[in-house]
């Protein structure tokens, strides 16, 4: 999507839509912990924030880092906005959509090359994810359910897997769980990788990201050790 719009600085370009139609799946931080996740690895990345409570772009307010770049805009934009990520030489888009909104979930979806779904392992959220689901084929995108805020203690997060998977639903192999580190860090904008880098919010969140990576087929850049850090796109 959007392929023939880019430049050719931005060809390789990926957009990742993190999309639930259920409001409190962890959206917002899942977008911001794999946008910080990419741009350490020297990733040119943006965040698009459709979320009319535009937590995301909240968050980068709080933020001393120029990156990742966070803009909040309306679905009508996504085009244009694409297309000025793809010139800036973007590697990855991440577009954080906004509950409850069917239109501009689908505009992200179909702007999307791959569909996050955050999901809460429990009955009423699984319940919930069906309309998501189906967005998703609507858009014709791969879509995958990510396990989010998972009892560390216990088989939810396997009896939630199972449930999924034997429904003929595609889910992420890494898993987030509950812990402090990924709701505390972004209070004043940072992530868990950012402050508690040895912690197991950090192992998770890097072993998702690099299993998205893969799914997408986006690089990473590689930098010099004194070559100092760029700024953000936008």
């Amino acid at each position: 999507m959007f392929a023939t719009e880019q430049s050719a600085k931005g060809q390789n370009m990926k957009t990742i839509a993190i999309i639930s139609q259920k409001g409190g799946a962890g959206k917002t931080t899942l977008a911001i912990h794999l946008a910080v996740a990419a741009e350490r690895r020297n990733m040119n990345t943006a965040l698009f924030d459709l979320d009319p409570q535009a937590s995301a772009s909240s968050w980068a307010d709080k933020r001393t880092e120029p990156a990742p770049a966070v803009v909040s805009a309306q679905a009508a934009r996504l085009p244009s906005l694409l297309e000025q990520a793809a010139s800036q030489s973007a590697d990855l888009v991440i577009i954080d959509s906004a509950p409850n909104a069917d239109s501009a979930s689908l505009a992200a979806a179909r702007a999307s090359d791959l569909i996050l779904i955050p999901c809460r392992p429990a009955a009423f959220d699984l319940n919930a994810i069906g309309t998501t689901l189906s967005l998703a084929a609507v858009a014709g995108k791969p879509a995958f359910v990510v396990l989010n805020a998972v009892p560390p203690v216990g088989k939810v997060g396997e009896e939630a897997r199972s449930a999924l998977e034997e429904g003929g639903v595609h889910v992420a192999p890494p898993v987030l769980h509950q812990l402090v580190a990924f709701s505390h860090s972004v209070n004043d904008g940072h992530t868990a990788q950012e402050l508690y880098p040895k912690s197991k919010a950090t192992k998770e969140i890097t072993e998702l990201f690099q299993w998205l990576r893969k799914q997408v087929n986006v690089q990473t850049r590689l930098r010099r050790n004194d070559e100092p850090r760029k700024h953000a796109i936008f």
